[in-house]
């Protein structure tokens, strides 16, 4: 038993550092930090940590546990922290307490998403009393109550539409149908808080004359506010110069080169050497998502002279099934830079001006090809790019999962059969179209986002059907299962979930690619 000077001198600090509050690390392969979605990873009102000042005497643990709260306090009970600090450190806790994060974050997502529907429920009973007003151009008059709580959100539009006006490209568009407006009066819901947070500090950015690319990829990773979604992805994905200045003369040249390539090549279409390209490209256009819009003349028009032009501008690969679905997300979200729907699939595009969807057709056609740009070793013979994703998929997936791996193996279903079409895609057949817009707004903002980063959402996205697979004994029904994933409800919500996932994993095993090698 030792004596109680013994305990003492135990318990004196020694002469090394105590480790502090935990850092985020920051840099351009890491998510931006937001303290909002990491509330309780810090406690309120922590200071920046300062250099250590060795303390002129600490001669009990309480005094010494007080010194380094920050250290120990998490909000979570002591006890069960000071028997996670006693482990050593290893894969399997990383990974356990990470898996923790994400539901503690799913948990306050649905509660906040809880408090918003109930609130949106009063306001609704609230106006379902006023009588609107129809003016002569299909727009509503707000009443003078809803004018009164609306007033905030119409002045703060008012600025958001002079900033924009400097970011933004002035083009000379003709006055558009019935039914569209600017964003000054697009009927949008009412944003939380945190939304509108968000979208003032894009437009800050977006309001300068030069934009910092990589503050703008940092503030785009956990997603971009669909207002400013078109500008900010044509950026993203070097398509317009940082330079306001130069904006508007690089979106004349584009367009102009564009259509110069649609009167020299598209007339060729019929001819022997390119009617097999054509009519596949006919034949696909049809398969693709969303239904609705798919079906539309000039839908179908517009996708065919951008898939065929690129197709004949790119002999290396050609035209290739698949390469039509990456036309959509480009298509769609560039299509609400000029409308206030809220389901662009349900809009009739043929009611835009042809100016307007003349700019559309070129800004998809060219941020398209630069999406190809980075993975096109996907598309050309053989498609070696997506066998090798394949591949590697496999050897992550029997690293982080290997009973999920095992279970596959013995039901001798193969990675190819649905993976194959997950690598092609760029999972757009596996989830809900505006999960495939959230997903890319975070591909955009990753370093080779579509050709790198993609591997290790699959990665995630398998394992997160791992009680599903397990409970499936038969390789029929496997096979079925995972090639008709239940997503269809899928938000943005299950995307930053699926996304934050696929980052852990990711900075786990990217700079070490001998840990999934077995």
């Amino acid at each position: 038993m030792a004596s109680d000077g013994g305990r003492k001198q135990f318990w004196k600090r020694s002469g090394a550092k105590v480790p502090g509050s935990i850092q985020h690390v920051y840099g351009a392969q890491h998510p931006p930090f937001d303290p909002l979605l990491h509330g309780t990873l810090i406690k309120p009102g922590s200071k920046p940590p300062t250099t250590p000042v060795k303390l002129k005497k600490v001669s009990t643990f309480q005094e010494f546990e007080s010194n380094t709260s920050d250290a120990w306090d998490l909000g979570d009970d002591d006890d069960e922290l000071l028997a996670i600090a006693a482990e050593n450190l290893n894969t399997e806790v990383v990974m356990e307490t990470a898996h923790k994060v994400i539901q503690n974050h799913s948990k306050l997502q649905e509660q906040h998403k809880f408090q918003e529907e109930h609130l949106q429920e009063e306001k609704q009973e609230e106006f379902a009393q006023l009588t609107p007003v129809a003016c002569g151009d299909n727009r509503l008059v707000k009443s003078v109550s809803e004018g009164h709580t609306s007033s905030s959100l119409d002045n703060a539009s008012e600025n958001s539409s002079m900033q924009r006006s400097q970011s933004l490209p002035q083009t000379c568009i003709p006055a558009l149908a019935s039914g569209m407006a600017d964003c000054s009066t697009s009927v949008t819901p009412a944003l939380t808080e945190r939304e509108a947070s968000r979208l003032d500090k894009f437009k800050q950015l977006l309001a300068g004359p030069n934009t910092d690319l990589d503050e703008l990829r940092k503030l785009s990773w956990s997603g971009i506010p669909k207002r400013v979604r078109p500008i900010a992805w044509k950026l993203l994905s070097g398509y317009l110069p940082a330079n306001v200045d130069r904006r508007e003369s690089t979106l004349q040249r584009k367009r102009k080169e564009y259509f110069a390539f649609v009167e020299q090549y598209y007339d060729s279409r019929n001819d022997e050497n390119h009617q097999d390209t054509y009519r596949q490209i006919h034949i696909d256009i049809p398969r693709m998502s969303p239904e609705v819009l798919r079906l539309q003349p000039k839908v179908t028009e517009i996708f065919e002279r951008i898939l065929f032009i690129w197709a004949i501008r790119h002999p290396a690969s050609g035209y290739v099934q698949g390469i039509n679905d990456l036309v959509t997300p480009f298509f769609v979200v560039f299509v609400c830079e000029y409308i206030e729907e809220e389901e662009v699939e349900n809009f009739d595009v043929s009611s835009l001006p042809e100016e307007v969807l003349q700019n559309i057709e070129a800004d998809s056609y060219w941020c398209m090809s630069k999406l190809l740009d980075g993975i096109q070793d996907n598309y050309t013979f053989a498609q070696p790019g997506i066998q090798r994703k394949v591949k590697m998929l496999e050897e992550l997936v029997s690293r982080i999962d290997e009973q999920v791996h095992r279970h596959l193996d013995q039901h001798e279903v193969k990675y190819l059969q649905f993976a194959f079409r997950w690598m092609n895609n760029l999972l757009m057949r596996e989830v809900p179209l505006r999960c495939t817009i959230r997903l890319w707004d975070t591909y955009q903002s990753e370093p080779e986002g579509f050709s790198h980063f993609h591997l290790y959402v699959c990665a995630a996205f398998l394992v997160r059907w791992r009680k599903e697979i397990l409970e499936e004994k038969d390789f029929q029904e496997l096979l079925i299962f995972l090639q008709n994933l239940p997503t269809v409800h899928w938000g943005n919500e299950d995307i930053s979930v699926l996304l934050a996932e696929a980052y852990r994993l990711k900075f786990a095993f990217a700079d070490a690619p001998n840990h999934y090698k077995k």
